[in-house]
This record gives C-alpha cells, sequence and structure tokens, in this order.
C-alpha cells in the first residue's frame, strides 16, 4: 500500500470513529429532548393555573395592587436588565449564537436610546461570549441548563425582582429559544417587569383553556364568586413572585428542549456529512489503488516487451 493509500485509509478511519461519536449524541439528545417535553406538558396546567389566579386576585384587588412594590411601573427606563438564556455546552448549531447575537442587537437599540444595560446570562456559553465581549454580566447563572429545577427559575427570579424594586433595573426582559419542533426553534423575547406590560395582566392568552366561555364574557360574576382570605393584596403579594418564577421556569424548559433538538438535528447533520464523507475517501482510495495496479500492469508489460 502506497503513502497516498494509507493516508486516505487512515482519514476514513478517523472519520468513522467521528461518525459514531455524533450518532451517539443524536440518540442522547433525542432521549433528553423526549424528557423535556414531558416536563414542558407536565408545567402548562400549573403555570396556566397561576396566570389565571393571579389574574383574579389583581381584578378582586383594583387599585390596592399600587401599594405593592413590584407592581410599581417606575418613571423612567432608564436601565434595561436583559437575560439572555444559553446552554452550558456547545455542538447544537446555532443554539446559543443566535441568543446572544440577537440580546446583543436589542442591547445596541436600547443603548442608541440613552439607556444603561445591565447584563445577565443563563449558560457557559452565554457567560462566557458575553465576558470575552467586554459585557460582564451581573447575573451568572451555570451548571443546570441540561436539566433545570424550579429552584433555579426561583434564584434568577429573586435576584431580578429585587434589582427591579430596588431601582437597579426599570424594565427587565429575557431571550432565550422557544421549542416549536426538534427541527424548529425561534428566538423569544419577552418582558417580566415591569408586570404591566408583561403578559399577566391579559386576558384571553390561550393559557386558561380550562375557562368557559360564560367566564370569558363575564368576568364580574366569575369574581363575584371569590372570596379571599386574607385580602386580595396580600394573596397577591404572594403569587406575583410565584408567576416570575413560573415565567422564568418555563423559559428555562423551553430552552431546554429546544437545545436538545438543536443538537439533535445538529450531530445528525454532521453523521450524514461524516457518511458523504467516508463515501469520497473511499472512492479516492479506490482510485488510487486502480492507479497503482495499473501502473504495475504497465511496468510488467514494458519488462516483458524488453525481453522479446
Amino acid at each position: 500500500m502506497s503513502a497516498t493509500q494509507r493516508d486516505v485509509k487512515n482519514r476514513i478511519g478517523s472519520v468513522k470513529n467521528i461518525q459514531k461519536i455524533t450518532r451517539a449524541m443524536e440518540m442522547v439528545a433525542a432521549a433528553r429532548l423526549r424528557r423535556a417535553e414531558q416536563r414542558i406538558e407536565h408545567l402548562r396546567p400549573y403555570a396556566a393555573a397561576i396566570r389565571r389566579m393571579t389574574r383574579q386576585a389583581a381584578d378582586a384587588a383594583g387599585t390596592e395592587i399600587t401599594g405593592l412594590p413590584i407592581f410599581h411601573e417606575h418613571e423612567s427606563e432608564e436601565t434595561v436588565a436583559l437575560l439572555l438564556v444559553t446552554g452550558d455546552r456547545g455542538l447544537a448549531g446555532a443554539f446559543n449564537s443566535q441568543i446572544i447575537r440577537a440580546g446583543l442587537r436589542a442591547a445596541r437599540g436600547l443603548e442608541d436610546d440613552g439607556r444603561t444595560v445591565r447584563y445577565s446570562a443563563v449558560g457557559r456559553r452565554g457567560v462566557s461570549t458575553l465576558t470575552f465581549r467586554g459585557k460582564d454580566p451581573i447575573g451568572r447563572y451555570v451548571g443546570f441548563t441540561d436539566r433545570p429545577s424550579y429552584a433555579d427559575a426561583r434564584e434568577i427570579a429573586g435576584e431580578l425582582v429585587t434589582a427591579y424594586v430596588d431601582g437597579k433595573a426599570d424594565r427587565v426582559e429575557i431571550f432565550y429559544n422557544g421549542y416549536i419542533s426538534p427541527l424548529t426553534q425561534e428566538v423569544r423575547r419577552e418582558t417580566l417587569l415591569p408586570l404591566q406590560q408583561a403578559t399577566i395582566l391579559e386576558g384571553g392568552d390561550g393559557d386558561d383553556g380550562d375557562a368557559s366561555g360564560d367566564d370569558a364574557a363575564s368576568g364580574a360574576s366569575h369574581h363575584a364568586l371569590v372570596e379571599y382570605e386574607p385580602d386580595a393584596d396580600e394573596i397577591l403579594a404572594r403569587l406575583i413572585p410565584d408567576y416570575v418564577e413560573i415565567s422564568i421556569y418555563r423559559a428555562l424548559l423551553e430552552s431546554t428542549a429546544s437545545e436538545h433538538g438543536a443538537r439533535m438535528t445538529a450531530m445528525r447533520n454532521a453523521s450524514e456529512n461524516a457518511g458523504e464523507l467516508i463515501e469520497d475517501l473511499t472512492l479516492e482510495m479506490n482510485r488510487a489503488r486502480q492507479a497503482e495496479i495499473t501502473q504495475e500492469i504497465m511496468e510488467v508489460v514494458a519488462g516483458a516487451e524488453s525481453l522479446t
């Protein structure tokens, strides 16, 4: 075997080893994706109930909710906090980069308007990229993106709410990959705080699927059947943090499912590309072998002719 054939054969072996790894990673991502989809399905009824109860308590409290610090809308939005939800690992196509690009693009628009931007990031990829670009994130949340827990969402929500109540942030936005299918993820930009601009007080958002049409048509008669003990504003004060936590937890779960779907797709494409490369290299090695055999035959024929 010539040196050329040996080199090609070694390359084929290397590509085959890489293909085995990418196929294994695709299978692992597919299994984790199924679990992530189940967690999203299990969360939806609870999230819908929290949203519904919060909205009802806000309606019952009326003007009294203005006494809650978290319900106080700041006079100006000089400082905006951006939470970028990425992953701890790469090899997932554009999953991480598209969130970072969207966040930085939004930040440039805010800074052009004269506002100050405070960054927070979920996932090592987001933290490292922001740090590398000189956008040192105030909040760094890493090590759990493969399987986020509610405690992780509570920690993030607590720091963001505290920053808003203390006046360190006048607006809080979150960027994450919304899960649509294993092949499709979309970048979503949502407002968490102030609550007046979030989805918390919007009616008919589609999450309250168990609400009847009569309730939607007559909100007053619906709320008249509810008596609050203690007062509605006290209950609301307890529900609001839960709502913010649920909103962040939902974004974390959506991002996790999106990451597994993106990684599964990326590894499948990598495996297919490796297969095509193996075919090309095999064809190249066969051509080299054929050329070598042809050369040997010509040498033998030439030697035989010289003896006659």
